[in-house]
């Protein structure tokens, strides 16, 4: 058996996962082996209405539930290690963490990845906001957020209710935090509704070539 370095065994299942999944979807269109009995098709995203309550170990090892956070603007993270977009994404996040925490917007990472690996990144990476490490348990953290195929990273962002906004999935980048954020800032302020948000959300990812839904 060979021994790859585990951020490739992640990416490696993810990509047998996602290869599966679009098999799947061959098969489900005729295109694939079309004597075989259909198999369902990629799901698209399932956003639910609220963020679930999941639990997972901090960089100590302390069990944290996203219940802590009940009343703040959450920004909530989905990467790991192994990840090259999910890497250039942190010192953004620090920025916005720092930046935002005065108005009650709180950034948590969640690592899909092995613990000891995260720890060791953390080493050489700072990272100032709330890391919390699941390697099975990150991954059904992520399907809870409705996301039947895992790609990193993607973000949720909440409002102080815990109503989730948007889920961007891929790289994230400041004007898209900054605009996203500011459209939650008017749900909780009143200004707007959360159906206006999400609409005006989609609306402007769409015409920046980003993914939110």
């Amino acid at each position: 058996m060979l021994n790859l370095p585990r951020g490739v065994q992640w990416a490696g299942l993810l990509l047998v996962a996602s290869l599966a999944g679009l098999g799947a979807y061959l098969v489900s269109r005729n295109l694939l082996a079309p004597e075989l009995p259909p198999v369902e098709p990629i799901r698209p995203v399932a956003i639910p209405e609220r963020r679930p309550d999941i639990t997972l170990a901090d960089r100590d090892g302390k069990p944290r539930a996203l219940s802590e956070w009940d009343g703040k603007v959450l920004v909530i993270n989905f990467w790991a290690t192994w990840c090259a977009p999910c890497r250039r994404e942190i010192p953004m996040l620090n920025e916005l963490a720092r930046e935002h925490r005065a108005q009650g917007v709180e950034v948590i990472g969640i690592a899909v990845d092995f613990r000891e690996d995260v720890l060791q990144y953390l080493q050489k990476m700072p990272i100032d906001y709330i890391v919390l490490i699941g390697e099975q348990d990150g991954m059904d953290a992520a399907r809870a957020f409705g996301m039947d195929t895992i790609g990193l990273p993607f973000t949720a962002f909440t409002d102080s209710s815990g109503r989730i906004a948007t889920i961007h999935m891929g790289e994230l980048h400041r004007p898209q935090a900054e605009a996203i954020l500011k459209l939650v800032a008017e749900v909780d302020s009143g200004t707007i509704d959360m159906a206006t948000a999400r609409a005006r959300i989609r609306k402007e990812m769409a015409e920046t070539g980003q993914s939110g839904s």
